[in-house]
């Protein structure tokens, strides 16, 4: 273990990440870790001016590039030697916010379909009582006449 001049620590290693206080070379294991200062929490998300994008330009975004959009590709982790935990965590918070939007549209359309296709059931209903009750009226006249 070292501690420089700068009072930045180095656990397994001698030479402390330009920028960060402490660096651990090796596994950390612990039972709380508390990230502070996150900005840009997704909150925002909920908000009537949000645009939420259309599940087709998602498709067309992973198709495209192989990841969720504004989610880092596994290249852009690798080049990056990792991910800030604090900003992942808001960006994977956001993708769930969305995902909870996807669901609640999902759902309302579910519902609107549900009620159109009992709608049209009942019309579909009405429709063969009517037809039927007109062949019935055709077939009296008809045998009337013979």
């Amino acid at each position: 273990m070292i501690i420089d001049a700068y009072g930045k620590v180095g656990i397994g290693t001698m030479t402390p990440v330009e920028g960060y206080r402490l660096t651990v070379a090796g596994k950390i294991t612990g039972k709380e870790l508390k990230i502070q200062q996150v900005s840009g929490w997704a909150d925002y998300v909920f908000f009537p001016s949000y645009q939420l994008r259309s599940l087709a330009e998602v498709e067309a975004h992973i198709k495209e590039k192989g990841h969720l959009p504004e989610v880092p590709s596994a290249d852009e982790i690798q080049k990056n030697e990792g991910y800030e935990l604090g900003a992942m965590d808001a960006t994977l918070l956001k993708k769930i916010e969305e995902l909870t939007l996807y669901a609640i549209q999902m759902e309302k359309e579910i519902k609107s379909l549900k009620s159109e296709s009992a709608s049209l059931k009942e019309e579909n209903h009405e429709l063969k009582d009517n037809i039927l009750s007109r062949l019935e009226k055709l077939e009296k006249h008809s045998a009337k006449k013979h």
